[in-house]
């Protein structure tokens, strides 16, 4: 950002109150991602206003009440309530990872359902036939899922690399034959006829809890909230203080640019969609080494995946950003629970985060708005994330 005057020389004739309000918008104004993380705000409190809205349309005696059960219902049975919001949030903090880490690397990874298909598919058939692993049968299992999610998003990036197929082509069309072969693979490996689902997992293989059980008893958090913020500090870690991230990120953002420095411009792209499968195949296994959900032979999209796109938008597709998002909407995911005790549906929460991935989409512009709003009101140039600059 260019200033025009130091601020130790900035107008100083305003009041108490107003200086106050130019040293906030300075310090927003002074960072980019400042800009950034108001879009989300915005998005957040858009989506909830509108949710409130319609709780008032149906049931104006029990907006108010209804309102707060969704903002503060993961509090409302203690830390049982707390430990399933993180049981909720865990898959959607993956597969926003998943997203999120295509998007810094110049891709857009809309295939994270059909990853996260194949994942639990291959961790369930890990967990139902591999019980001589012992204690080591859970690990293996989650390996397996990720190994099986890395292996499709790979397939979108060979095509992306070697031929050219745009990879949002290419994932949506392997999201519909994850569908089907998953289907057909539990018809015909793990299928438990009485009850029309896959065989329940071995014991064994089920992800354990360790002392979270103690932490937050009668919830059905579990060592995937460990395994959630380890990806999210290694992904951190990765895109922004090491060699490979600053390469796959210059991919994104220029390919030609990149090749002409030196880098292997096919490599990453082809590592950049497996790293995101793997993470998507993470996350379906954990969803299903759990005790009472079953994979079912159903053609469905696995809607998990799809709602990770929301959460990387949400996130700034930033691994940390992307890790508070989806703990937002396990927070939601709860409160939705508790809102039907006020005689609402809980299909409001899905409106809700609906009109939040709507505003979502809309970033740019809202940052472009906010980044015209500062310049005039500190008549200074402002940057925007991308690097572009309002004068």
């Amino acid at each position: 950002m260019k200033l025009p005057w130091k601020r130790s020389g900035a107008p100083s004739n305003s009041d108490g109150d107003d200086r106050l309000a130019r040293n906030v918008l300075w310090k927003i104004a002074d960072s980019p991602a400042s800009i950034s993380a108001f879009s989300s705000i915005i998005a957040i409190v858009s989506g909830l206003i509108v949710g409130f809205v319609i709780m008032l349309i149906v049931n104006p005696g029990d907006a108010v009440p209804g309102f707060l059960t969704i903002l503060f219902g993961w509090l409302s049975e203690g830390s049982r309530s707390v430990g399933d919001m993180l049981y909720y949030g865990v898959p959607i903090v993956l597969t926003g990872l998943s997203v999120a880490f295509a998007f810094r690397t110049g891709l857009f990874n809309i295939g994270a359902t059909g990853q996260l298909t194949m994942g639990a598919f291959t961790a369930v058939y890990i967990g139902v036939n591999w019980g001589f692993l012992g204690a080591a049968h859970w690990i293996v299992a989650v390996l397996g899922g990720m190994v099986a999610g890395a292996i499709w998003g790979g397939i979108a990036g060979l095509l992306k690399a070697f031929r050219n197929v745009h990879e949002v082509v290419s994932s949506i069309m392997l999201n519909y034959i994850a569908m089907y072969l998953n289907t057909m693979l539990i018809m015909q490996l793990i299928y438990n006829r009485q009850y029309a689902r896959a065989v329940s997992p071995l014991p064994s293989a089920l992800i354990p809890t360790w002392f979270l059980r103690d932490v937050f008893p009668g919830s059905s958090v579990n060592v995937g909230i460990f395994i959630a913020i380890g990806l999210t500090v290694l992904l951190h870690i990765i895109l922004n203080r090491t060699v490979f991230g600053y390469e796959l990120k210059s991919v994104g953002f220029n390919r030609e640019a990149a090749k002409y420095a030196g880098m292997n411009a096919k490599r990453n792209i082809v590592l950049s969609m497996t790293i995101s499968g793997a993470l998507a195949g993470i996350a379906g296994a954990i969803m299903f080494l759990v005790a009472g959900r079953h994979l079912e032979p159903v053609n469905q999209l696995m809607q998990e995946g799809f709602t990770g796109i929301a959460i990387a938008l949400l996130g700034l597709s930033a691994p940390v950003g992307v890790f508070l998002a989806g703990l937002f909407y396990g927070a939601l995911e709860q409160g939705g629970y508790y809102l039907q005790l006020f005689d609402f549906m809980p299909e409001i929460i899905d409106i809700i985060i609906a009109v939040i991935i709507y505003f979502s989409a809309f970033s740019l512009f809202i940052q472009a708005y906010v980044a015209e709003y500062l310049r005039r009101r500190l008549g200074a140039e402002v940057e925007l994330p991308q690097g572009a600059t309002i004068k």
